[in-house]
């Protein structure tokens, strides 16, 4: 067989390999057994894959131990069906060329279509408690960034002190918090369904106080208003391209519209209310 054709397949062994420990790490410490049983059977599909290759390598495959490290934090902090799809859309995946081996090794067709279809079939099993809680966060986060980057551009012009935008601020993100709470608490009470009230309320108050937390600290560190206003800004367009990527992948949604969607009306409400404290500061004269 040709050298280059060995090397894609041994690329292919090591890739598979590594995921088939990937897919156990993330069982070992799963605790519900639903998906557990999941990840098990991936586990046990990769090391299939990999076995199979390895009879034309004929030499074990060291895994990437960066890979395995890598989507095991990913799934303590964005959850196991994020890290799951993000692995899946790889690039290690597309540096293997699978219709080149097919030429020398039909069953490579097969092992895509497995890694296409009955892998994804799978993943959809996973049952995860914060996808299912999802319209929550998104109520909690987008409430936030639009009132709050609007609030904070206001009082920026209004107060011209640091500090007391600050505590302004503040007090304002932690009165919204308090009132989605109470309202997505309700709202869950109302509707019924799958939604147990104090988990969807916990859910949004808790995004809702992040992004207070996140908004208000420029200008707990600095002294000029504009460059607090600058980063709090800067603070808002990441925090809306980790969420938006996060959902894009989780949910498979395309992130560039909504991406480009929730940014401009954040900052454009931003810019409104901006433009609203500096009138209200010049008709009533005030100055600080």
């Amino acid at each position: 067989m040709d050298a280059g054709i060995v090397q894609e397949i041994a690329l292919a062994q090591r890739n598979e390999f590594t995921e088939h420990l990937i897919y156990e790490r993330l069982a070992g410490s799963e605790k519900d057994p639903k998906n557990r049983a999941v990840l098990e059977r991936i586990s046990n599909e990769e090391l299939e894959h990999s076995v199979f290759w390895k009879q034309f390598t004929k030499k074990d495959m060291e895994p990437s131990k960066p890979r395995i490290w890598k989507y095991a934090f990913l799934s303590k902090i964005f959850g196991l069906t994020f890290a799951i799809k993000l692995m899946e859309m790889g690039e290690e995946k597309a540096q293997v060329d699978y219709g080149k081996i097919a030429d020398y090794v039909p069953e490579a067709r097969r092992i895509v279509q497995d890694e296409n279809n009955h892998e994804k079939e799978l993943i959809s099993l996973i049952d995860e408690e914060r996808l299912r809680y999802l319209g929550s966060i998104v109520s909690g986060l987008n409430d936030a960034l639009i009132s709050l980057t609007g609030a904070f551009a206001g009082f920026t012009l209004a107060f011209q002190e640091a500090r007391t935008v600050a505590i302004a601020g503040l007090i304002t993100g932690i009165a919204g918090a308090l009132s989605m709470t109470a309202s997505e608490y309700l709202t869950a009470r109302t509707e019924g369904g799958e939604k147990i009230p104090r988990k969807a309320s916990f859910y949004t108050g808790s995004t809702y106080i992040m992004v207070v937390a996140f908004l208000v600290l420029p200008f707990l560190l600095f002294s000029n208003l504009f460059l607090c206003l600058a980063v709090m800004i800067l603070d808002a367009i990441i925090v809306i391209f980790v969420f938006t990527y996060y959902i894009s992948v989780a949910k498979d949604i395309p992130f560039k519209r909504r991406f480009a969607e929730m940014l401009s009306i954040s900052l454009g409400i931003a810019a409104l209310t901006f433009i609203l404290g500096l009138l209200v500061r010049m008709s009533l004269n005030i100055n600080m």
